[in-house]
């Protein structure tokens, strides 16, 4: 007996040492081998080789117990490099939440919108946070799920005047103002925008300076879109949801919360760029969720993304091409704000089309994120699933996937 307590004792001692051993990244990173992480090289290649198949790549990081394993740069970009977050943006103001609910700010995932935005105790007045966060309000949802608000000046003036379609909690639709509408339960609750809440709570805790956190004309922040910052540093965003929002013994989001958003809520979505079966759960998409082997991840429009498998503490990043911008980060539409009766697509395409035939100069003429059809990833889409997959090799060692062509 005394034996067998001496072992445990052991054994828990060298488990504690094992997580204050835990390595975090500061102003900049260890660069590890794959084999130094138990993790096969061949594998390691195979997922990076697979993203650059796609033209569009501009970064591929991959992160192995805090660690980088790997990480590769299109021709004329590097580890300083911006890309745009597009809808990756809204998991960030999403966590804000979740800390604002930690603190006490706010009362808890199932309270009434209203009881923190007074133009709710309407038609939307049953509408909770979760079902802000689980993409279900039942608020109109059109075609274009309300991307046309991005070429607005005021953005909340029109996330607020969005009424209800149905009952909430029903159906998931993928609804942008559901996500604009959390930067003014922010300002509600803690007095402060959300761009303050996120350079305070999470980003000088774990060590990003370089960014831009967009608004609009009226400087209402873009809750569900448009965060500009390296590879690297959307990956450490990544990490410290690998790390169950501890960062170096410090906790900036609970793990109860995380624990929350790590779980099924919608198992099946509408399809999106892949056939992939893929799930969602407050502002993260499920790509993965087996026994062994679950990943959820950040989504951006036109590519972009960061995965996170917490069992095996891997973070792989994966953004497209962009023109980084030294003009600030306020929107300005200029004439350009007339396209946004053309429909979403067709203002992208003739956005597009001004800005590289020279009619309207990106960051003078127009401000505001942007990325070219170069950007927009196409190939990668059409291989979504086997990225899953060789994530999943990361973890399992298995043999890597069969060479792509």
């Amino acid at each position: 007996m005394h034996i067998y307590r001496i072992n445990f004792l052991f054994l828990m001692l060298f488990a504690t040492s094992n997580v204050f051993a835990a390595y975090y990244p500061t102003s900049s990173w260890e660069i590890s081998s794959p084999s130094d992480q138990q993790v096969r090289t061949d594998n390691v290649d195979a997922l990076v080789n697979l993203a650059f198949l796609d033209d569009s790549t501009q970064a591929v990081v991959v992160i192995k117990n805090g660690k980088i394993i790997s990480e590769k740069y299109a021709e004329g970009y590097d580890k300083n490099s911006h890309g745009t977050s597009w809808s990756m943006a809204k998991s960030y103001y999403a966590a804000l939440i979740g800390i604002s609910i930690d603190r006490g700010e706010i009362g808890g995932l199932d309270d009434k919108v209203g009881d923190y935005l007074t133009y709710f105790n309407d038609e939307r007045s049953e509408i909770t946070i979760r079902d802000l966060l689980d993409m279900s309000s039942g608020l109109d949802f059109p075609k274009d799920e309300h991307e046309t608000m991005f070429f607005q000046e005021d953005h909340l003036k029109y996330a607020m005047g969005v009424g209800v379609e149905k009952s909430a909690g029903l159906k998931f639709e993928y609804n942008n103002v559901n996500s604009m509408l959390l930067g003014d339960i922010l300002i509600a609750t803690t007095g402060k925008k959300a761009d303050e809440l996120l350079k305070e709570r999470i980003l000088d805790p774990i060590g990003v300076t370089d960014y831009k956190l967009w608004k609009d004309e009226n400087g209402n922040v873009l809750t569900y879109c448009c965060v500009d910052m390296s590879a690297r540093d959307y990956s450490k965003i990544g990490l410290l949801f690998s790390r169950n929002g501890n960062w170096d013994g410090k906790q900036l989001i609970s793990k109860q919360y995380i624990d929350e958003t790590f779980q099924v809520v919608w198992d099946i979505t509408p399809e999106r760029f892949t056939t992939l079966k893929r799930g969602y759960s407050l502002h993260w998409w499920v790509s993965a969720y087996e026994d062994d082997f679950k990943i959820f991840n950040t989504s951006g429009k036109f590519g972009q993304y960061t995965f996170v498998d917490r069992e095996n503490d891997i973070v792989v990043t994966k953004i497209t091409k962009y023109n980084q911008q030294d003009s600030g980060d306020v929107q300005k539409w200029g004439i350009m704000k007339y396209l946004r009766w053309a429909g979403v697509e067709n203002a992208i395409r003739l956005g597009r089309v001004l800005i590289e035939n020279g009619a309207v100069e990106s960051g003078s003429d127009v401000i505001t994120p942007f990325t070219d059809e170069e950007g927009e990833s196409k190939e990668f889409n059409t291989r979504y699933g086997d990225f899953i997959g060789a994530i999943e090799n990361l973890s399992c060692n298995c043999y890597p996937l069969e060479t792509f062509n």
